[in-house]
């Protein structure tokens, strides 16, 4: 596909680029969320973003460009809010702990991502492989994971046979699972795990078995 040239009125309504390109983001995450990669219509993106599916054209190339800009920008989200809790100025459990308590929170507020995510591994993670730069994006969390473990076990008070990545992935399946399965999980046993009383004693769980695995 051809990338359209855009006209002197399309030109005229586009005050601020990157600003333009930020809120087709923010909308087309919200429609490749609910309806998938197939389902979402380009249409109804630039309706809702108040510009035209040429623009949209003209800025990602196609519908596949910009659900890898959705998914680019979705997971470039979550590490850099990751990094501005500067854990590294913690004690290694106060890290631990603020590190648990701050997955969790991002995925239950902001479930957008988890039905996107969910959505892409659904589809192999061809898109995610497109993306130059994704492990590179990704590997900080694994290495903020590394600097506790270090420093929790040079204080002792961590154990010394866990991989970062592996504590990573204990760490995001408990706060995933109850955002992505909570509507048939309250189908098969009458609990909404996003309900406000199960949320707050979900949230403290999840800490306490993340504190407990890691203790040493």
């Amino acid at each position: 596909m051809s990338v359209p040239v855009l006209d002197r009125h399309e030109v005229k309504r586009k005050y601020d680029p990157e600003q333009t390109k930020r809120n087709i983001i923010e909308i087309a995450t919200a429609e490749f969320a609910a309806m998938g990669l197939s389902g979402a219509r380009v249409d109804a993106i630039a309706e809702r973003t108040s510009t035209t599916k040429r623009m949209l054209y003209y800025y990602f190339g196609s519908k596949e460009g910009l659900y890898e800009a959705v998914i680019d920008e979705a997971y470039g989200k979550i590490r850099a809010l990751e990094q501005a809790l500067r854990l590294e100025a913690m004690e290694p459990r106060e890290g631990l702990c603020r590190l648990v308590e701050f997955t969790f929170d991002f995925h239950d507020t902001q479930r957008d991502f988890v039905q996107l995510i969910a959505g892409e591994n659904i589809s192999g993670g061809t898109h995610a492989g497109h993306l130059k730069a994704f492990k590179a994006r990704n590997s900080s969390v694994v290495k903020t994971i590394s600097n506790l473990i270090g420093r929790g076990i040079a204080a002792k008070v961590f154990r010394d046979d866990v991989e970062p990545v592996d504590l990573h992935l204990m760490i995001s399946s408990l706060c995933f699972y109850r955002v992505s399965n909570r509507h048939t999980f309250a189908m098969a046993f009458g609990r909404d795990p996003a309900g406000p009383r199960l949320r707050v004693r979900h949230r403290a769980m999840i800490v306490d078995t993340i504190l407990r695995f890691m203790a040493r």
